[in-house]
């Protein structure tokens, strides 16, 4: 979170919202009051000296008026001028008496004594002498000092005898102004202090909780709900503050919730059968599941952000069908690194809201197995179909010869017929294979395990082909490991196999020739049985499919022989059965080798 500076704070706003209002509330109130502290002042200082002017008048209106001529005048002015003196030493002002004329009499100490005799020609002094009672005026002087001038008439009824005249300084009155100007500053500067201090103590009150709140919330921004804001009072902030861990307390439930439902989700679609692939609205891939990267041999990091077209390499206008919103479903062919061909058929669903397509939700299943299956039993049929028609077509055609009078002949219907039992022969050999494979794939064979000595079987195994080996002049050699445990198996089942094994050995081997049957111990599990003939060799191209069923690689002579091309697809299910495995191995004119294994028996409680 970028850190906000203090001047940028809500905390800095608040305190000068408080100084601002100190300061025009004390404004305010200094101005008015200093106007009025002002206006007293003088008005006092004005009345004062008024009085006095008017004490001073009736106190000198004896000498002045008429009458007096006779008195001796040095006298008079003597005690005018103890008057004056002692008024002036009271008030401090400059006092002047004035006679009728305008010619100053007497005058205070502090004064030049050439005044006296001089005329005074102040207006005040002129308006004083016409009559009127009180005449005033502010000044400032030559050295700048203010000062007040007060000129009253002395006489009485509507004869003027003279007037006094006085000039008192005002500076006392207004450096008393100014040293309240400086204290009510003074106080203005304490009181914006003290408004500073116990601004930023009732903002933090408010600012506070607003930081714990900014903290809190971005620790959620973070991830982070384990920490709830502390609640101290019960005003706006700290409902604010419950409301805010009240709001952490179900958004922390309902990111839990959701976490849960997304882990909840991602191991459906971790563990789903089919192959799932979600997009966005513009048909980008924006979710895709392990099953998907399996199928189209994938993964997610390269398919994310890619038009779901390209990543299933379907055709622009299937591509058109669905980003419209329609239902479809595409059956594709993938061809993995491995060169593998897989089938995947492909269903994709729109997803809509309030009728707009908003995605796509391709699902993917794997049906080449499926399709595999569905070919094998195609193939599985007609080769049926081929292999019993075949006889069938043989026994009829024979049939028909006897019925249209081969039979009169005793050594013509005696072939005939010979010739339909080998046909019928060979259909329930047929017959017989299918149902043994029948129930091996509806798992009802049954087994009947025994412990068995491996030479003992195959020594009978061999004796019973010692006629046929004989005839073609084929030598046989049993290589038996000395000291070969016993095998759980069912000596019937491993019997047929063994039969099958080293009839095919024999059949597809050249006259002279030799057949090797090998067995011996593998592992601690385990036994290994070989059987490998000198004889004509598989191409490599049929080496894949030798273990299908009715699959023969020369599909005349194996008929010829009268193998039903189900031998080694039993043999195969019959070792599974056991729990060993078979394959086989071959080259052209150098022979076939086919092996398989069986368990070994354990005695019961026997450790493995």
């Amino acid at each position: 979170m970028r850190r906000t500076s203090f001047f940028h704070t809500i905390q800095f706003k608040v305190i000068i919202i408080f100084v601002l209002l100190i300061l025009f509330a004390m404004q305010l109130i200094g101005v008015y009051f200093l106007r009025t502290l002002e206006n007293s002042f003088i008005n006092n200082f004005s009345e004062s000296l008024r009085n006095q002017a008017a004490i001073l008048a009736n106190y000198v209106q004896p000498y002045l008026a008429p009458g007096n001529e006779g008195q001796n005048e040095q006298q008079i002015y003597q005690e005018l001028d103890a008057i004056i003196n002692n008024l002036n030493t009271i008030s401090g002002a400059e006092i002047q008496v004035i006679d009728s004329t305008g010619v100053v009499v007497s005058a205070s100490s502090q004064l030049p004594r050439s005044i006296i005799g001089q005329r005074n020609s102040q207006t005040e002094v002129t308006r004083a002498l016409q009559g009127i009672r009180m005449n005033e005026k502010e000044i400032i002087d030559s050295n700048g000092i203010r000062k007040k001038t007060i000129a009253i008439r002395v006489g009485e009824g509507g004869q003027v005898y003279g007037a006094v005249y006085m000039v008192a300084s005002m500076e006392e009155q207004f450096e008393t102004i100014n040293n309240i100007i400086g204290f009510f500053m003074y106080g203005t500067f304490f009181a914006l202090g003290m408004t500073v201090l116990l601004s930023i103590i009732l903002s933090n009150t408010i600012t506070k909780p607003i930081k714990e709140i900014t903290k809190q919330a971005t620790e959620m921004a973070e991830g982070n709900f384990s920490r709830s804001v502390a609640v101290k009072s019960s005003d706006e902030i700290g409902q604010l503050g419950e409301a805010f861990n009240y709001m952490s307390k179900r958004l922390r439930e309902a990111l839990a919730s959701n976490e849960e439902e997304k882990k909840r989700l991602a191991s459906i679609l971790s563990n789903m059968s089919d192959g799932v692939i979600a997009t966005d609205d513009a048909g980008r891939v924006i979710v895709m599941n392990r099953r998907a990267e399996q199928i189209l041999d994938l993964t997610a990091d390269e398919a994310m952000g890619k038009p779901i077209s390209e990543v299933l390499g379907v055709t622009l206008e299937e591509t058109l069908e669905y980003t419209l919103g329609q239902d479809v479903s595409v059956l594709l062919h993938r061809e993995k690194r491995d060169e593998e061909i897989v089938n995947v058929r492909v269903n994709f669903t729109a997803i809509r809201r309030d009728e707009e397509v908003t995605g796509i939700i391709a699902v993917l299943h794997d049906v080449t197995e499926e399709e595999k299956m569905e070919n094998s039993r195609r193939e599985f049929v007609a080769n049926v179909s081929h292999e019993l028609r075949t006889p069938l077509t043989t026994i009829k055609s024979y049939l028909e010869a006897l019925e249209d009078g081969a039979l009169e002949d005793p050594e013509l219907a005696r072939r005939f017929i010979g010739v339909t039992r080998t046909e019928s022969e060979r259909m329930i050999r047929l017959v017989n294979d299918l149902l043994h494979l029948s129930r091996f794939d509806s798992h009802q064979a049954t087994m009947f395990k025994e412990p068995v000595e491996i030479q003992e079987m195959l020594e009978e195994v061999i004796d019973r082909f010692s006629f046929q080996l004989q005839q073609r002049d084929i030598r046989i050699n049993l290589n038996i490991e000395p000291g070969m445990p016993l095998v759980s198996c069912d000596p019937d089942q491993i019997d047929q196999v063994l039969d099958n094994l080293i009839s095919n050995a024999i059949k597809f081997s050249y006259e002279g020739g030799l057949i090797e049957v090998t067995a011996r111990q593998l592992d601690q599990e385990f036994v290994q049985i070989s059987v490998k003939d000198s004889g004509i060799g598989i191409p490599q191209r049929h080496l894949e499919r030798i273990f299908e069923r009715f699959y023969r690689v020369d599909k005349a002579r194996s008929r010829n022989m009268g193998g039903t091309g189900l031998g080694l697809s039993i043999a195969r299910e019959i070792v599974k059965a056991h729990g060993g495995t078979i394959h086989l191995d071959s080259e052209m004119n150098k022979g076939t080798t086919v092996v398989f294994t069986l368990p070994l028996h354990r005695e019961e409680g026997a450790a493995v």
